[in-house]
Order: C-alpha cells, then sequence, then structure tokens
C-alpha cells in the first residue's frame, strides 16, 4: 500500500479493514456489515419511517431504499404504510429477529477483538474524532 498523508484516502482504507472484518464474521448467518447496522438500526428505532432511519444512519432515502429491497426479498423486514400516506414505515420479521439474534454474537466478538487491539484510551479517543469529524 501506498503511504499517504491524505486523511480521506486513510480513513477509506481503515473503513475498509474494519468493515472487512465484520463481514468475514457475519457471512456465516448470510450477512454483511451494512445489512446488520440496517437491521439493528430498525429493531432500535421500532418501526421507523424511511426518512427516520436514514437520517438516523447518515445515509441518503435512495441508498437506502436500496439496502432495505434486498433485505424485503430475504424476508427480514417488510415494508408498509406509515402514518401519513407519504411515509413508509420498516418493520422487522421474525425472521429479521432471528437473524439478528444469530448475529450478534459473531459481532460482539469483532468488537471485543477490535476493541482489545486499541484498548479502552484509544478506542475512546477514536470514537471521538471520528463523532467529530461525521
Amino acid at each position: 500500500m501506498l503511504p499517504t498523508s491524505c486523511l480521506c484516502t486513510q480513513l477509506r482504507r481503515a473503513s475498509r479493514g474494519v468493515t472487512r472484518r465484520y463481514d468475514d464474521a457475519l457471512a456465516a448467518v448470510g450477512l454483511g456489515a451494512a445489512q446488520f447496522s440496517l437491521l439493528r438500526h430498525v429493531q432500535r428505532l421500532t418501526q421507523p419511517s424511511i426518512s427516520v432511519l436514514a437520517d438516523a444512519m447518515g445515509l441518503d432515502r435512495s441508498t437506502l431504499g436500496r439496502n432495505l429491497r434486498v433485505l424485503a426479498e430475504q424476508g427480514l423486514v417488510q415494508l408498509g404504510e406509515g402514518r401519513d400516506l407519504r411515509a413508509r414505515e420498516v418493520r422487522l420479521t421474525e425472521a429479521g429477529l432471528q437473524r439478528i439474534g444469530q448475529a450478534l454474537p459473531l459481532w460482539e466478538q469483532v468488537q471485543r477483538e477490535l476493541n482489545a487491539r486499541l484498548g479502552a484510551e484509544r478506542r475512546a479517543e477514536l470514537m471521538s474524532l471520528l463523532e467529530e469529524l461525521a
């Protein structure tokens, strides 16, 4: 890999490396890191509208819509009418809840490994810096 002083390049490299670790672990249950994150956001927000979900995840609606369609085709989420006709809600299915249950221990293992690699102080500093940049 070429050395670089470009912050964007270094962040993208780090992101790809970390994502690859989660993708490799979650592949055992047929999910990628982005899909797992999406399912967990739906779970935590309890039937969010697509707009609320997009905002919470920092995604535009069209990108989120494509990702949701994949999960809907797998039977992990359902898209339904919201409180008004302009807002569609996202609901986890029973299969989606089960998949989260299968994936969570795998995700937690990667979390433990990465946290141990960084140590508590460096992890806290990284999280603070990333939040500031986001």
